[in-house]
């Protein structure tokens, strides 16, 4: 059993309060335990990234999981302590990282290799760490947009249950989903802008041409095209929330989706 299990699992049982009491109250007790949830959500898949990442950077997909869920988690505070819409996805969100944790967890026996860090490190590290916002980011676009369809359906059915009533309304959920993927885009242009520096300094092309490139740069094309048909179009609702877990689906393979393929599928056959 390897030594990462049972703080795995820690990580994991810490994400299990906001989903059960991530939906905040009138009075000062549910508030309360509706933060201390929050707080642990964010502390507990933390500390097991920071845990995985103490030996140096390592190349495979459950640790990639792991910082992206982190990385969610935090960002959501921040989120949830300046929006008060955003604050009524806690439990869709817990949910979905829960999802993403066991599927991490079922992964991080995989060998993986650590990456020895040269002198441009500082590009190194300000490219990835601008990316991993830059995910979390359409991460929670994403989880709004399920949380729009949610609501749609819902309507169009003229069934809400307790759970969509929950969850922000249409307009509260767009305006999140608008702002989050607004914020996303800016990260995504300087991610495009500190790869070329990467790249550059090593003696290479101004950009790859390989999966995680591409995708990336489609990713990148996808919400800049939602952004511009919401300003001119006023699109939104399903159409608009589609676009943009389609987005999230083209981040998804070039980041973990990329170290799917090259560290579980093919370097075992190397």
């Amino acid at each position: 059993m390897s030594v990462a299990f049972f703080p795995g699992i820690a990580a994991l049982l810490a994400l299990v309060p906001a989903l059960f009491f991530g939906r905040p109250g009138q009075d000062t007790r549910s508030r309360t335990v509706f933060w201390l949830s929050l707080a642990a959500a964010a502390i507990g898949p933390g500390s097991f990234a920071a845990l995985q990442l103490a030996g140096g950077w390592r190349t495979g997909l459950g640790h990639a999981l792991w910082l992206a869920i982190a990385a969610s988690a935090a960002l959501f505070v921040l989120v949830a302590a300046r929006v008060e819409a955003a604050r009524r996805l806690a439990p869709l969100l817990a949910g979905y990282l829960l999802l993403v944790g066991i599927l991490a967890m079922a992964w991080l026996h995989v060998p993986s290799r650590p990456l020895r860090a040269p002198d441009w490190s500082a590009w190194l590290l300000l490219h990835v760490a601008v990316a991993v916002v830059a995910y979390a980011l359409v991460t929670l676009a994403a989880v709004a947009g399920i949380a729009i369809t949610l609501q749609e359906r819902a309507l169009r059915l003229k069934a809400p249950t307790r759970f969509t009533r929950s969850l922000p309304a249409i307009a509260e959920g767009e305006g999140l989903q608008f702002g989050l993927l607004a914020a996303a885009e800016a990260l995504l242009g300087l991610t495009v802008v500190s790869g070329i520096v990467v790249n550059r300094i090593l003696g290479h092309g101004w950009l790859g041409i390989d999966h995680k490139t591409v995708l990336s740069l489609l990713a990148f094309a996808l919400i800049g095209g939602l952004l511009l048909l919401h300003l001119r179009l006023g699109i939104s609702g399903r159409r608009a929330a589609r676009l943009g877990l389609g987005a999230y689906l083209l981040l998804t393979l070039a980041y973990p989706g990329v170290k799917l393929v090259t560290d579980v599928l093919i370097a075992p056959r190397l």
